[in-house]
Parts: C-alpha cells; structure tokens; sequence
C-alpha cells in the first residue's frame, strides 16, 4: 500500500496544469483545514473557505487555489506517506475526504453492465451461488438489446412492453432505461473516508465489491464545479434480498471513499474530460488474489449534466452543495473462491481506483465495526472553526 501513497500513485498525469484542492486533519489544531496542491507542498486556504461547501461557491476558486497568499503546512510527499490508516503519526497532517458539509449522493444503474448485474442480484435474491445461472439467462434475453438504448427514449418504452409481456421486468431496468434516474444518498455529510483509510464492509456481509466511479462536484446553484473519484463500497447481498435494504447496503460506517483530491473546471479539465474519462481499478488481496478492470465514461447511459439536473434544481436544493457518484459499468464475476460464486472482497484487500487526470485513490478493505469510527460530524467541525476563529471567514 505504501507506494500507493506517492505523489506519482496519488496525482494527475497532467499535475502541473491541475487546479487541486482537498482537506487534511491537522493534529495541531484537532480539525481540519483546506488545502491547495501547489508543486510539491501543500498550502492551508482556510480562511478563504472556511469550509469546502463554502470554498466551492466562490467565483475566484479557481485563483485562490493557484496563487492566493497562503501559508505551507507541509511537504506533499509526507503527508500522503502519513495518510495510511495505521501510520499516521502527528504533527503531520493527514488527507481527509475532500468534501465536508455537502450532501453526498449517487447515481445507480448508469451503466448497461452493471444494470444487468443489479437485475441478476435481484433475480439471485442475494444468493450468490445462484448468479452464474441467472447471468446467462438474462444477458441471452436482453443483454444485446439494451447497449443502445437513450434512457426515456420511445425505442426504451418499446423494450419496456417486450420485458413485461416476457416477465423479465425490473425496478433496476425502470431506472436504467427509463425517464427517471436513480439519484440516492449514498452517505451522510462528513462521514466519507479520504485517500490512505480504511473502507468499511458491514461484517454480515459474504457478497460485495467496490464500485469505482467518478464524483462530481456540485456547488448550491447546481454549477458542476469539479470532480474527483470515489468508491460506492456496495453489498451485493443485502440490496439482492430487497432494493428496500439500499441504506444498509450502501450507508455504513466507512463505507464510501472520496478523493484524493477535488479537481477544479478551469482551463485546462472540464466536464468533456469528465465524460471521456478511463477509470482503472485494481483489487490486491491478502491472499496473492489479483484483480484488474477498466471502464469507460464513454458508455454511460446518461450524461453527467442530466444526472446533476434530475439531483438538483427547483425540484430539490441542496444549500451546502452536494457531490455525485455518477454510477459504475464495474460488475465483478471473475470466481475469488469456488467456480460460480464470482467476487466477494477479503478483509485486507487494497483497492486502488485510477484515472490519469484525476489521480489515484487507494483504500484497504476492513469491516465497518473495526474500520475508524466516525465521530467528527457537523457540530464538531463548527466547534472547531469557531474556536480557531474562522466562522467570520468566506
């Protein structure tokens, strides 16, 4: 995991023109404070925030970030290094997730891939033994009929009638193909984990996989602001059983990762990068078990704008922001122990999610009950800045 947490493993491929910013736990003042990636040191821009929800609603974001009078508050290459779980060791700061007061949502069944996959689950019952069986089935089906299907489109309502005259209906199908996404809170606001930590899988668990995704970055107006990359740790089991257990298959503890870094729309990457972007991720188990999947933007079924629109506007406001998983085409089946019972996660795995111009995010895999408690909410975050004197700042 250690050379994971380099600058070269951690940063864009185009650092040098990347507006970066993001949030550290600094011992010292037993809180956090904003930051901006400036060469190879990291520069406290607190008093210009003081929180990210705030930071993001600025028109000069984009300049306070590359050239404001700010303070450094350490070496880059040392605070990744101290960013692992277990190694962290004061005064030196460590990565935090790099939202804090904003609503964090996503976006589910995005992706044909990962669509069918939903609709196998449910079809499974959480049953992983049975998946294979019912994988062939529906991909023979309708598998081949839906990669070019436009959501809502008069062609979807066509296939729509056809799945139900052949009961191959689904609630995941409804949302993948119809009118209206899937938009659900993934987590509360200031419980994500960042770059280094552990991500929680609830310990009943005995199906599950990370979920690799962009995240973009809304600010209250709904102006997409930026992006970074986050893991929508999921239990496959539980939301198989119902899609009703959505909240204990996707909100516990540790269960969402974000980072490493926010990126901001300026010059150099806007929401066309978002939209061709390659994600890599890599699983490296415990147990010598390897393995590798890439996905493309490319091939999501709506477009990002739409998935932000059908989150926010006059139909919903989120006044501190929100940040969006846009949804994943990783759909695991490669066999980790016996033929047929495809991927489930070992504790110890370490996940690393990758895109060249957003960077890398890496996380080892715990249960939920031993990965790091979260204890530093809202309340605590506006304790903290009222004593270190920033509530006036913004």
């Amino acid at each position: 995991m250690d050379e994971k947490l380099t600058v070269d493993a951690t940063l864009p491929r185009d650092r040098a023109q990347a507006t970066l910013v993001g949030r550290v736990w600094l011992p010292s003042e037993e809180g956090p404070a904003l930051v901006a990636v400036r060469g190879d040191g990291l520069f406290d821009i607190t008093r210009y925030g003081p929180t990210m929800s705030l930071f993001l609603e600025r028109s000069d974001r984009v300049a306070i970030a590359r050239t404001a009078d700010a303070p450094r508050i350490g070496e880059l290459a040392a605070v990744l290094a101290n960013s692992r779980f277990d190694r962290r060791q004061p005064p030196t700061p460590w990565l935090l997730a790099p939202c804090d007061l904003q609503a964090i949502k996503a976006a589910g069944v995005t992706f044909v891939k990962s669509m069918l996959e939903r609709v196998i689950e449910e079809q499974a019952r959480g049953d992983a033994s049975r998946a294979q069986a019912i994988r062939e089935r529906v991909e023979a089906a309708i598998g081949g009929s839906l990669r070019s299907i436009v959501p809502g489109s008069e062609a979807a309502a066509r296939v729509k009638e056809e799945l139900l005259r052949e009961g191959l209906w689904s609630q995941y199908l409804e949302v993948g193909i119809g009118p209206d996404a899937e938009i659900f809170t993934k987590a509360q606001p200031m419980s994500a984990v960042g770059h280094g930590a552990e991500v929680g899988l609830h310990s009943r668990s005995s199906w599950n996989n990370p979920e690799p995704e962009i995240v973009l970055v809304v600010a209250a107006s709904g102006e997409i602001v930026g992006a970074t990359l986050g893991n929508d740790v999921n239990l496959r089991d539980v939301e198989g059983r119902s899609a009703l257990l959505l909240g204990k298959a996707k909100d516990n503890n540790a269960s969402c990762a974000l980072g490493p870094f926010l990126r901001l729309f300026d010059d150099a990457f806007d929401l066309d990068a978002v939209r061709t972007a390659e994600l890599l991720l890599e699983v490296d188990g415990p147990d010598g078990f390897r393995l590798e999947a890439t996905s493309s933007m490319r091939e999501i079924s709506r477009d990002p704008a739409d998935l932000v629109a059908q989150m926010i506007g006059p139909h919903h406001r989120y006044p501190d922001g929100a940040v969006l998983f846009c949804g994943t085409m990783f759909a695991p089946v490669q066999d980790r122990g016996a033929p047929g019972m495809g991927f489930t996660h070992a504790i110890g795995d370490v996940v690393t999610i990758r895109s060249e111009r957003l960077g890398g995010l890496v996380n080892r895999v715990s249960t939920s009950e031993r990965a790091e408690a979260w204890t530093f909410g809202s309340g605590a975050l506006m304790r903290n800045l009222a004593r270190r004197g920033h509530l006036g700042a913004g």
